[in-house]
């Protein structure tokens, strides 16, 4: 068999397995032993039994978009499964610029999901037993935990700042240009400082702007990532585009090893396809299947996929035992990409925010 050939058995696999992941996950959410309280009383008022008439991925279609105001406020408990009802639940806020955040729960999701992302990191680049450095957004955030368990499932230690990105949005909109400034310089001196202490930290993750600021400060030190030990780095963000991935490795990584990353608390984390100067930098994501799947859509029509290649908006669904989410469209948008050996079914590249929101979005220090 080609290798064409491989690639669509291996696709067809994995639609299988994604229809047959889809059942469970509705036949656990929908079920009154174990299902969360809103899912059971949203279907409640329906006329019709998921559990009975979802089958497949295709099915979903049936639940229509899913509006994500309806995890801002509380109680949160109505997210929590029956089953587990009596497990340590954390909550994760994403959002929260203004207003209420919307908030999701988790029992292990947070763990599960970069378990997965981090054994396929190549050992090379992040040494098994290294520490590392979170140099992202903190507080009530997933990514924090996670990669702190990211670095203990690895065996390593995770070093990490403190840094506000709400603090960082209501210095940019009150136009604080020089507080703005010292904040990110505060955050870079926190980094510096675990990276001069003596701790071993190899391996990091970090933002696109950051991995910048941090670099440019140590090159101002008369010194580089890689020369105060870093070998590897996974990085994540909108501004992830194929221009800075080239500029990166050119001018900040100084041989230190990067692989993007596209992710969110609603998701998780989605690992990309191998990117470098043989094409052009370019980016493509792909979403941990089954447990998440990312759509690229007309925006006019979110029912309807776009060719390949052509640009449309990103459309996710989520699909845990702890969490099921149906068809929600992010702010981002991005060009449809064909499936790849590693993972055999549809990327995105190009994430960037939806062209009809870009204007009100607003980017932070990180």
């Amino acid at each position: 068999m080609n290798s064409d050939g491989d690639l669509q058995a291996s696709a067809a696999a994995a639609r299988e397995a994604l229809d047959a992941h889809v059942r469970a996950i509705v036949a656990w959410h929908f079920d009154p032993e174990t299902g969360c309280p809103f899912w059971l009383d949203w279907a409640a008022r329906q006329d019709w039994d998921p559990r009975a008439e979802i089958q497949s991925f295709d099915d979903l279609h049936k639940f229509g978009l899913f509006e994500d105001e309806a995890l801002r406020g509380g109680p949160v408990r109505r997210w929590v499964p029956k089953a587990y009802a009596d497990r340590p639940i954390y909550t994760f806020e994403t959002g929260g610029t203004t207003g209420t955040p919307k908030s999701r729960i988790s029992v292990d999701d947070f763990r599960i999901d970069y378990e997965m992302f981090a054994d396929n990191l190549p050992d090379e680049h992040f040494p098994r037993g290294a520490n590392w450095l979170m140099l992202g957004p903190s507080g009530p955030r997933r990514l924090r935990l996670a990669v702190e368990h990211l670095a203990q499932y690895r065996g390593g230690i995770s070093f990490c700042v403190d840094l506000d990105p709400r603090w960082v949005i209501k210095l940019i909109k009150k136009g604080w240009t020089e507080h703005l400034h010292a904040y990110q310089e505060h955050v870079i001196d926190q980094a510096v400082t675990i990276l001069q202490s003596g701790h071993d930290v190899r391996c990091m993750f970090t933002t696109p702007k950051l991995l910048e600021a941090l670099a440019l400060r140590l090159d101002d030190m008369g010194t580089t990532l890689h020369e105060v030990g870093i070998t590897g780095i996974f990085s994540g963000g909108t501004e992830f585009t194929p221009q800075w991935n080239r500029f990166a490795h050119e001018e900040l990584l100084d041989g230190a090893y990067m692989t993007p990353t596209y992710g969110n608390t609603l998701m998780g984390l989605a690992a990309s396809a191998p990117s470098g100067p043989d094409n052009g930098y370019k980016i493509s994501y792909y979403a941990p299947q089954p447990r998440a799947v990312i759509q690229v859509v007309d925006p006019d029509d979110p029912d309807t996929v776009v060719a390949y290649g052509a640009t449309g908006r990103v459309k996710l669904t989520t699909l845990t035992k702890e969490f099921f989410m149906p068809a929600f469209l992010e702010r981002d948008e991005g060009e449809r990409e064909r499936p790849y050996a590693a993972y055999p079914w549809d990327g995105v590249s190009g994430v960037r925010p939806f062209a009809k929101f870009a204007k009100s979005t607003t980017v932070g220090v990180y």
